[in-house]
Formats: structure tokens, C-alpha cells, sequence
């Protein structure tokens, strides 16, 4: 090849190849700390392997599940409180696998930027790989896009995408009746839906993200960007105790869209409002915007972030376990004949 005229580099139109190595080089050992049995190949190559049969399988069905953390990362990126939105990213993802029965296990980020920067890139990174290990998942692969033109300056967007496995048989929904209750474990707060609103009612209320949190201790930003919960481990082992016949993540449309998800033809679900207290965020969401109960229904986890359906005769022995694995348990209510989702009750 002969020498160009103008002497022009990749790096003097924006994409800087140095600083993209030395993201891969930050972000090796938290990358490892994630790897789990099945693994087979660390960081760099142009694609990740992984054995299902040293991971434990002997008949695997894949499952896969992709998701990102939405508006969540506005405020993120406008306070400079990066740490984490990386385990949202996780917990979108394998809070999906587990309600079809699947263990999560490897996952994958894609990071997308007009600029690089390199501490910042870093710091996302390294909570995509707590929220891996938290859950026992192999962050084995992703990508760093570096376009300029593409974002504003700091902006940058996630998306992930996790895999993984049961033995054939055990997908869930299964068996879901009538009468069966229904186990609410609580959330950490907003998790990662309905940010476009919560934007818009701290515009209305006049404050800004580092001002002091009206419900909680600390900044009003740090307290919406407390990260997803993930019940990737608790759940888990309920379904190895037997007896629960289906999961339903709550993310946007509430429990008034997800529940049915997971609920077959001809039956419905029982909700008592007064089940569970409505968490402070939530009460200072509601009355900053004068929401009504439905709109909040549909729209917020409103502190119940992943639900349960579960044998009548087995519910308190499950609901003792998850106890014991840290979780906060509601019973919300049963599943009855009908369709949707029925309330009863007044929210707290």
C-alpha cells in the first residue's frame, strides 16, 4: 500500500483503538471473576465458547433473553453515578431466564458511545460483571462501539443479552391451577421501567438529581439509581425444592401486564393491594403526579419485583426458603377462574 497524502488517522476521526485495548485490559480480571464451570475461552477472541456438558447438562434446552436499562441511564449519565446500571443491564437479562425455568449461564454487553471513555466505559463494565457473578453467570464476550457522530458528547447506551439452559422438560409455565398462590418478592425500588415517567415528575417537581432525596437518605439521583434486584439465586433453588409452577419478572406494564403472561387460557389473578405496603418512592411518585392507582399499577413494579405461582400446599415452605435466601415475601393473593389481573383491597 502506497503512503496517503494527508497523513490521516482512525484516532483524528474519532475512534481512538488505544484506548479501546486498554478497556479490554481494565476489564480482564472482573470479566474472570465471573467464569463459572462451562467456560472455555477468557476475553478477545471473535467469538466465546462454553460447554453445556461440563456445566452440568445432559439434555439442555438454550434460552435467551436480551434487554437494556432504558432512560434509566439519563440520570445515570447526567449525574455521573455509572456504577450501576451495568447490574441492571445483568438483572433485565437473567431475571427474564429464571421465570422460563433456565439457569442463567453466560452473558454477553454491547457498549455503544460517540467517544471513548475509558473510566467511565470501565466502570459500567465492571458492574455488568457483578451483576454476572451475583448470578452466577460468565460474562465471557461484548463489544465496545466507539461512532463518533452517533451520540453526544458522554452519551453513551447499553444493551446485554445472557443465555441460558434447562434440561428439556422443565420449562416453565407448568401446570399453573386455580388456587394456587401467589408469592410477591420485593423489589429495590424502580428498577429499570418506567424512567421517561419518573423523569418527567422530577421536572415537576422542581428538583434536581442532586438535590436532597424527599423519601430517603442521600441525593435524589443515587436513590433512583439503586440497581435492579437480582433473584437469580433464590429463585433458583425454589424451583429445586419443587412446587412452583411459574415466574413472572415485573418490569414495564406492572403487574397488570405480566401476570397474565404466565397464566394459561380461562384462568386469572387475585391481587390484594393490602397485601404490601407501597415503598416511599412509590408514594412520592403517585402524589408528585397525581397518578392513579391503575396508571401506577401498569406502569411501576410499585415494590413487588418478581412474583411466584406456587402449590397451595407448598407456599409457606417456599416462602420460608426465599426468607431465608434474603428475600422479602408477600403473599399477594391466588389464582382464580377468569383472565387478567383482578385487585382487591386498597394499595398502603
Amino acid at each position: 500500500m502506497s503512503d496517503g497524502k494527508n497523513g490521516l488517522t482512525y484516532a483524528q476521526a474519532g475512534v481512538d483503538i488505544e484506548a479501546g485495548n486498554a478497556l479490554v485490559d481494565r476489564i480482564k480480571p472482573a470479566a474472570a471473576a465471573t467464569a463459572r464451570d462451562g467456560v472455555m475461552s477468557g476475553l478477545g477472541g471473535f467469538g466465546a465458547l462454553f460447554d453445556l456438558k461440563a456445566a452440568g447438562f445432559s439434555d439442555p434446552v438454550l434460552v435467551a433473553a436480551t434487554d437494556g436499562v432504558g432512560t434509566k441511564l439519563r440520570i445515570a449519565i447526567d449525574t455521573g453515578h455509572v456504577d450501576g446500571v451495568g447490574v441492571d443491564l445483568v438483572a433485565m437479562c437473567v431475571n427474564d431466564l429464571v421465570c422460563q425455568g433456565a439457569e442463567p449461564l453466560f452473558f454477553l454487553d454491547y457498549f455503544a458511545t460517540g467517544k471513548l471513555e475509558t473510566e467511565t466505559a470501565a466502570r459500567v463494565i465492571e458492574g455488568i460483571a457483578r451483576g454476572c457473578a451475583a448470578s452466577g453467570c460468565a460474562l465471557i464476550g461484548g463489544e465496545t462501539a466507539e461512532m463518533p457522530g452517533m451520540y453526544p458528547s458522554g452519551d453513551f447506551d447499553l444493551a446485554g443479552f445472557a443465555v441460558g439452559a434447562m434440561e428439556r422438560g422443565t420449562a416453565l409455565p407448568a401446570g399453573v391451577s386455580e388456587g394456587d398462590v401467589l408469592l410477591g418478592l420485593a423489589s429495590d425500588g424502580v428498577h429499570s421501567n418506567g424512567y421517561s415517567l419518573v423523569r418527567r415528575l422530577v421536572e415537576l417537581s422542581g428538583l434536581d438529581w442532586a438535590d436532597d432525596c424527599p423519601w430517603a437518605e442521600g441525593s435524589l439521583g443515587a436513590e433512583l439509581l439503586t440497581p435492579t434486584r437480582l433473584y437469580v439465586r433464590p429463585v433458583l433453588a425454589a424451583l429445586r425444592a419443587g412446587g412452583v409452577h411459574a415466574l413472572a419478572h415485573i418490569t414495564g406494564g406492572g403487574l397488570t401486564e405480566n401476570l397474565p403472561r404466565v397464566l394459561p387460557e380461562g384462568l386469572g389473578a387475585e391481587v390484594d393491594l393490602a397485601a404490601w405496603e407501597l415503598p416511599p418512592v412509590f408514594r412520592w411518585l403517585r402524589e408528585t403526579g397525581g397518578i392513579d392507582t391503575a396508571e401506577m399499577l401498569r406502569t411501576f413494579n410499585c415494590g413487588i419485583g418478581m412474583v411466584l405461582a406456587v402449590e397451595a400446599g407448598r407456599a409457606e415452605a417456599l416462602a420460608e426458603g426465599l426468607r431465608g435466601a434474603g428475600e422479602t415475601v408477600v403473599p399477594l393473593g391466588r389464582v382464580v377462574p377468569g383472565q387478567g389481573v383482578t385487585y382487591t383491597g386498597a394499595p398502603g
